[in-house]
């Protein structure tokens, strides 16, 4: 029941496996990786008493020893303090350039890992070993690694491409249910983005697939990666079309940046909430119809998701606020906020001319449905 796919990247391309057991086939897939039989891993204390034995065995299979390393779960491990202490760590265990980093995690480890690998002896190669649906589906496809900083999300990193990625959908059965739905924040997003066709089928399983449908599963995770994949071979460095795949980010990581990177909001849940708010944005610049927005958020209602600010809990900044964490966002170009806008479901596009003053709107309307909202 594995599915593979090709990242076509010249001399840094890559497959994606997708299906169920490949933790337990680890060793066979990364042995021909390898120049000596040994791996470090990095993991975080959330997976590895979950996963860490099952990779074990794995690699063992095949001869392969393991070192692992886990870093306190949560996005705040994404920082200085976690890098420091994983390129240490590294450093110890006498990893060299002919080495491999397996990252085995959603996607603060991947980032982390990736991010690690690619400064440690100026690059070594790893392995994108995801258990997240929202990693599987996203953050392990495509070489962007990174840490945030006090200044915003994602602000420094590299572009570094993994050498495998290996998405064993066995471990989806152990995500508690928010964190599931938090990854079909960005499974929503290939459909909204480029394919009306996934979006409608998303629709029709979308309920399955959150219930533990195994193929739907396999399908969601295959078609999202195919979508990335692509789009990463026309634009490996965001210098394009694969700024598409920033949709609803925009507002997504000032909501984040707002909510102090904490469990208040997951980031896949600010995707969905920033999908919804970025098709609000193009409703009112006439770009796409109101039925579109409405039909998104409907979607995201049925699943039980976060869609509205209103869902978000806490205090939050004001529109200005929000406008001001929204300007740290690495997407600005000479002091000009690129968005994400979209024509309709399956229609997206970028562009730099949307006036401020329609941003301020959307946020202040949004911020005064979530008072309506808010009990007395």
């Amino acid at each position: 029941m594995t599915e593979a796919l090709r990242v076509a990247l010249g001399e840094r391309a890559y497959d994606i496996r997708i299906g169920p057991g490949l933790l337990s086939r680890a060793g066979a897939e990364i042995a021909p990786l390898l120049a000596r039989p040994r791996a470090a891993v990095l993991t975080d204390e959330t997976v590895a008493p979950l996963h860490l034995e099952a990779l074990r065995a794995g690699l063992a299979a095949e001869g392969i020893a393991m070192a692992a390393l886990a870093l306190p779960a949560g996005e705040a491990t994404k920082g200085w303090a976690q890098l420091a202490r994983a390129v240490e760590w590294l450093l110890e265990q006498k990893v060299e350039r002919r080495d491999i980093v397996l990252a085995l995690g959603g996607g603060v480890i991947g980032d982390l890992a990736g991010f690690a690998a690619a400064i440690l002896r100026r690059g070594v190669r790893f392995v994108q070993l995801p258990t997240t649906l929202l990693a599987q589906v996203d953050s392990s496809v495509g070489g962007k690694t990174g840490i945030n900083t006090a200044q915003g999300k994602n602000l420094v990193g590299a572009f570094h491409q993994p050498s495998l990625v290996l998405a064993d959908t066995d471990v989806l059965r152990t995500l508690p249910p928010r964190d599931f739905l938090a990854g079909y924040g960005e499974v929503v997003k290939y459909g909204l983005l480029g394919d009306a066709a996934f979006f409608e089928w998303l629709e029709a399983h979308g309920p399955a697939m959150a219930a533990g449908d195994e193929a739907a599963r396999i399908h969601a995770v295959r078609r999202s990666c195919e979508m990335k994949a692509d789009i990463v071979a026309r634009d490996e460095t965001e210098q394009g079309d694969r700024a598409l795949l920033n949709l609803g980010h925009t507002f997504a990581h000032a909501l984040e940046a707002a909510t102090g990177y904490s469990q208040r909001l997951l980031h896949g849940e600010a995707v969905a909430a920033g999908c919804a708010l970025a098709f609000e944005l193009s409703a009112r610049l006439e770009l796409c119809a109101q039925e579109e927005p409405s039909r998104l958020r409907a979607h995201l209602r049925a699943m039980g998701m976060v869609t509205d600010l209103a869902d978000i809990p806490g205090e939050l900044p004001d529109a200005e606020g929000l406008l001001a964490l929204m300007a740290q966002d690495k997407k600005v170009v000479d002091g000009r906020l690129r968005f994400i806008l979209a024509r309709g479901i399956g229609a997206a596009f970028v562009t730099s001319d949307v006036p401020p003053e329609a941003v301020r709107a959307v946020l202040e309307d949004a911020l005064a449905a979530r008072r309506r909202d808010a009990p007395a």
